[in-house]
């Protein structure tokens, strides 16, 4: 690093700790500010509280539930500056836009290639390593387009009679579904 120029020494300290904080675990105010940074998005306090609510742990959000928490703190966001934040956020893959179905919209600061299962009754949706899906092929594209990426949502719903709940691991890198504690005994739970 070049300490002779302080400006690129900071540009290069802070996409530092972007790229440390980058897993979703974003605490302190200068981590989420460098995590901005690192993106390319000027770190305005309302940016900040967004960010913060986002990135304080690996959960799935709506907008409204966004601006909740976000009032909730202290400050004073409308529900425009959310949306249009979120917009950024997601053209700058900062996070990822799921569309879970025409009525539900969350955000996902998980933006590591995985895709998810979807509790249709609970409505609680759980990640799944990239890995552990395979798709064999996909239609061929026209001319002149590229795929940019894919999400895959499993949809689930409990068999009548059984109860189960979907539980990540503990491990925040290891997103693997537990096996858990039901009236039936210990079950694993799968993506069919």
């Amino acid at each position: 690093m070049d300490r002779s120029d302080p400006v690129k020494t900071a540009r290069t300290a802070d996409a530092a700790r972007a790229a440390d904080a980058s897993d979703g675990h974003a605490r302190s105010r200068e981590e989420i500010a460098a995590l901005l940074r690192g993106h390319g998005i000027t770190p305005t306090h309302q940016r900040m509280e967004i960010a913060q609510v986002l990135f304080a742990r690996r959960v799935h959000l709506s907008a409204d539930q966004i601006l909740g928490m976000v009032n909730a703190r202290h400050a004073e966001s409308s529900k425009a500056t959310v949306y249009n934040t979120l917009r950024l956020f997601v053209a700058k893959k900062l996070v990822r836009e799921l569309i879970v179905d025409p009525a539900r919209i969350v955000y996902d600061p998980n933006t590591a290639p995985h895709h998810h299962l979807y509790d249709v009754v609970s409505g609680q949706l759980t990640d799944i390593p990239a890995g552990d899906i395979r798709v064999l092929g996909l239609p061929q594209l026209p001319p002149g387009i590229q795929t940019e990426g894919m999400d895959i949502i499993v949809r689930t719903r409990p068999r009548d009679g059984v109860r189960i709940a979907l539980t990540p691991i503990a491990s925040p890198q290891d997103h693997a579904l537990a096996p858990v504690q039901t009236s039936h005994g210990t079950r694993t739970p799968s993506a069919r």
